[in-house]
């Protein structure tokens, strides 16, 4: 019985999905379907993955939409999803050979209702963890919670029940913007949910120099509304005072970016929110004069 689907945002990398399809193909499970999401790539992906659908090694599905970025593909790719766990891996990464066996050994212990998923380890194609493993005790954990009480810092690998993420809203899309950070889906989650830790890597990861971790700082300025929702997110979640006021003042910079100054009284924290109003526009000043590195 197949329980997974792998999917897959794309955007013109063509060249780097053939090393994502020979980590798939290496799997020690194969019950698993790859779900490929392409944000309107113009580079022969479809061609790729054609050829691919008809070598039959792995089981994939290949859905076509107009680039809007890779929140909005996420968007779909949860519309469509039709097993009952998900995990993204992005066009850039790789999957070790038992991670799909891995993951299905997880989540026959993640069935708890107080789950929204099961969490496990990234590391870099070198295979050295990114950041810190999980603590041996830890059954129960928010992703808010890891480095604030745990110390475990580094980027880690969601595996969630599809249930849940289709009940939560749609990540927001304003028109000319690209990106809303996709931590959002586990903010609503851990509302009411946890994830199970495991430990054990799930994902080799590469950032590229044109992806979106390596160019925040112009993402933030072509993205204003898209990190303006996800601050006010966050400042609705609750905060501790150093990350209220680090969410007030780029909340605000966004403002300056976007021209809406409406957004700033969508907050519980208004009054921080004002008081933070200096603080954020030398922020907004400052990637503005910043040149980011090619």
């Amino acid at each position: 019985m197949i329980k997974l689907t792998v999917f897959t945002p794309t955007y013109n990398r063509a060249h780097l999905l053939p090393r994502l399809y020979k980590s798939l193909c290496e799997q020690t499970a194969m019950n698993f379907i790859w779900m490929i999401i392409d944000d309107g790539s113009t580079d022969g992906t479809f061609e790729l993955v054609r050829r691919w659908q008809q070598e039959k090694i792995v089981q994939t599905e290949y859905h076509f939409k107009n680039n809007g970025g890779m929140h909005t593909a996420h968007n779909l790719a949860y519309q469509l999803i039709s097993t009952d766990w998900n995990t993204c891996i992005d066009s850039d990464d790789m999957m070790p050979n038992k991670a799909v066996e891995l993951i299905n050994e997880a989540i026959e212990l993640a069935t708890d209702e107080s789950y929204y998923g099961i969490v496990g380890l990234d590391a870099g194609f070198d295979g050295v963890v990114l950041g810190e493993k999980f603590p041996e005790k830890l059954s129960k954990v928010r992703m808010t919670q890891l480095v604030k009480l745990y110390s475990v810092t580094g980027d880690k690998k969601l595996v969630c029940k599809s249930k849940i993420m289709k009940e939560l809203p749609p990540y927001p899309e304003y028109p000319g913007e690209k990106l809303v950070p996709l931590s959002y889906k586990s903010l609503e989650a851990e509302k009411k949910y946890y994830l199970k830790p495991v430990n054990e890597i799930l994902c080799w990861v590469e950032y590229q120099p044109d992806g979106s971790t390596k160019n925040m700082l112009r993402n933030y300025r072509k993205n204003p509304k898209g990190f303006a929702f996800m601050r006010i997110a966050r400042l609705n979640s609750g905060l501790n005072f150093s990350e209220k006021i680090k969410n007030c003042i780029l909340l605000v910079s966004s403002v300056f970016f976007s021209g809406d100054f409406k957004t700033l009284l969508k907050t519980k924290e208004t009054g921080w929110v004002i008081a933070a109003i200096p603080l954020g526009l030398l922020v907004n000043i400052y990637i503005r004069l910043k040149r980011q590195k090619p």
